[in-house]
């Protein structure tokens, strides 16, 4: 049973200083010694850290939905040049306001995560002194999980908002006010920190503990160390305006990914997890199997009622009511976000991730009944679901937009490519290769996984290619791809190729010229999944027109209405809409924070 969302934390509250980022502690009935000595009573405090995950307007309800659009795999549906100021597209587009009205509000991301590093703080200092985990293993554990999960937070907060206050100690009337801290000095805590817990976390199954994704296991501690080094070692955002690599020696990029490479190679070793297919994640996920030791590593969990999960980044579905929804409210839900539409079209026709991951249709009003008749519809060129997650595979219905599916944070694939990313950097392509195969065997045909082999081993900067290519197709809609082109330096060129894409796309020019003008579908036999033709590369109008005339096939203009574009300028050149997307590449503090923050934080380096 899921408990972690909304419980309350049990030994400390916060309250009365209201500062720039956190309430000050005070202590409660329990005394500190009773509950951080005790198992039960600690795991409460450690597990209350998640709270800040589930507040209404926090990372649930817009840090899910709209960070991380838009790019070369994903954004915002859809977007549009001349509603550049709505509030939800100007916090995808690169040009987000201090005062977005979405963003600023009560209970904001910002506040709710650094509510959760106050809990980590509390939870930290208290089971240091009073834990015993030299000669508790169990509660070694909880100490590493609240050391891992204040790292995970720190990690989102700083690819979010760029510098921010690094508060490693308890909030106090003297420390209620800080700056903006160089973020290389949090990346150097938070490496250290999860070196630290890797000595106290179990393994996967290990122990009862770790038997399921909901709980931090050594996996994830190595894991999110190695990604957490690959960010510190790549490009960013600075608060001096500058986008750069760090100049700390201590986080050269060298030194980052032999950091990167020695974890992942040390969970690979272990066989701890294994990958499976790549639907059975994504179903597991939605069918909320939470048993460790199989592709999902760790997962943000949600109870039902909170988790903003399938509805951003699912399938659509046009009614409230229908076989898989009992919203008590009216409207669709799903694919808040979606697949850019080129990212179909550049995957390899037989590769398995591209019709999970990218789905052309909607479902239909099902009725007003809750066993509503729905079924699959095709949308439209400018508008796809994500597909990787689906109120079809989950085991009951969804009740409302907050449908109580875990966010999956991290998921073996990742250990897999990290690992391929950081050996070609440090020793070349053909060692790199054998931690690449096994994502690629389980996607593509033999003989296709052989000729990238030759393709990407041909050389370092062929490999790192090959590596941006893929982390592409494996992870789109996961919101790792904005990170990925920010620390690759790569950010500004691939939106910029993807807007040229995008034109060529709807023009279809260039290596979408064999695609033909419409769409032409049925249906099978049970009446509600959609036969199509004339999404592939190859495919013709003439042979849609033979599926037409004999075999009873519809049509759907799929590039062209009335004449024009379905994929319009307005909508290409709303993907971004400044010059140089990495210079806005971070959100800004929200105006209600900035205002109570004393003087101490701003986002002059933003304007």
């Amino acid at each position: 049973m899921k408990k972690y969302i909304s419980i309350a934390l049990m030994s400390l509250s916060v309250f009365g200083i209201t500062s720039c980022d956190m309430d000050a502690p005070s202590q409660s009935s329990l005394d500190a010694s009773v509950v951080f000595s005790q198992y039960d009573l600690a795991e409460g405090s450690v597990m209350a850290i998640h709270d800040g995950w589930g507040k209404t307007n926090s990372y649930r309800g817009r840090w899910i939905s709209l960070y991380g659009m838009n790019t070369d795999a994903e954004w915002w549906n859809t977007p549009s040049y001349n509603k550049r100021n709505d509030q939800k597209q100007n916090a995808c587009n690169y040009n987000t306001p201090e005062d977005d009205g979405w963003l600023d509000k009560t209970n904001d991301t910002w506040q709710g995560l650094y509510e959760g590093i106050e809990k980590a703080n509390i939870a930290i200092d208290n089971i240091r002194e009073y834990g015993n985990v030299e000669n508790n293993p169990d509660m070694a554990q909880l100490l590493g999980e609240a050391l891992t999960l204040r790292a995970l937070i720190y990690v989102e907060l700083v690819k979010t908002y760029g510098d921010v206050p690094a508060r490693f100690e308890q909030t106090t009337s003297e420390n209620a006010y800080m700056h903006r801290t160089n973020k290389d000095e949090i990346y150097k805590q938070i490496l250290a920190d999860l070196e630290e817990a890797e000595n106290y976390c179990y393994w996967p199954n290990e122990s009862s503990i770790t038997k399921s994704t909901e709980r931090v296991s050594k996996t994830f501690v190595k894991g999110l160390r190695a990604r957490a080094a690959l960010y510190a070692g790549g490009y960013s955002l600075y608060s001096d305006g500058t986008y750069r690599l760090s100049d700390d020696e201590e986080l050269a990029q060298s030194k980052m990914y032999a950091i990167a490479l020695k974890e992942c190679q040390e969970i690979i070793q272990k066989g701890c997890n294994t990958l499976g297919t790549f639907e059975e994640n994504f179903k597991s996920l939605c069918q909320e199997d939470y048993t460790a030791g199989k592709e999902s590593i760790w997962e943000i969990p949600f109870s039902e009622g909170r988790g903003r999960v399938v509805s951003s980044k699912g399938t659509r579905h046009e009614s409230p009511y229908n076989q898989w929804v009992n919203y008590q409210k009216t409207g669709s839900s799903g694919a808040e976000s979606g697949p850019v539409p080129t990212l179909f079209y550049d995957y390899d026709v037989e590769d398995i991730r591209r019709d999970i991951t990218c789905i052309p249709y909607k479902w239909s009003n099902g009725g007003d009944g809750n066993d509503g008749d729905a079924k699959q519809e095709l949308w439209g060129i400018k508008n796809w679901s994500f597909g990787k997650l689906r109120y079809e595979w989950m085991k009951r219905k969804a009740t409302s937009l907050d449908d109580g599916i875990n966010w999956q944070i991290m998921r073996y694939a990742d250990i897999y490519m990290m690992a391929a990313e950081a050996e070609n950097e440090l020793n070349g392509p053909s060692t790199a290769w054998q931690y690449l195969k096994p994502v690629l065997d389980r996607a593509l045909p033999a003989a296709k996984v052989s000729a990238l082999q030759s393709k990407y081993t041909a050389s370092k900067d062929a490999f790192r290619k090959g590596i941006q290519e893929q982390r592409k197709f494996e992870f789109a809609g996961e919101m790792l791809r904005k990170q990925d082109l920010i620390r690759w330096g790569i950010l500004d060129e691939t939106l910029a190729e993807t807007k040229t894409k995008l034109q060529q796309l709807a023009d279809r020019q260039g290596e979408y010229a064999d695609l033909p003008e419409k769409l032409y579908f049925t249906y099978e036999s049970d009446g509600i999944t959609l036969k199509i033709y004339g999404l592939n590369h190859g495919d013709t109008d003439d042979e849609g027109k033979e599926l037409k005339d004999n075999e009873g096939y519809d049509t759907k203009g799929w590039f062209i209405s009335n004449g024009e574009n379905n994929i319009t300028d307005d909508i290409i050149n709303g993907l971004y809409v400044v010059e140089k997307p990495s210079q806005r590449s971070v959100w800004p503090i929200i105006k209600s924070v900035i205002d109570n923050s004393a003087g101490y934080l701003n986002n002059d380096f933003l304007k």
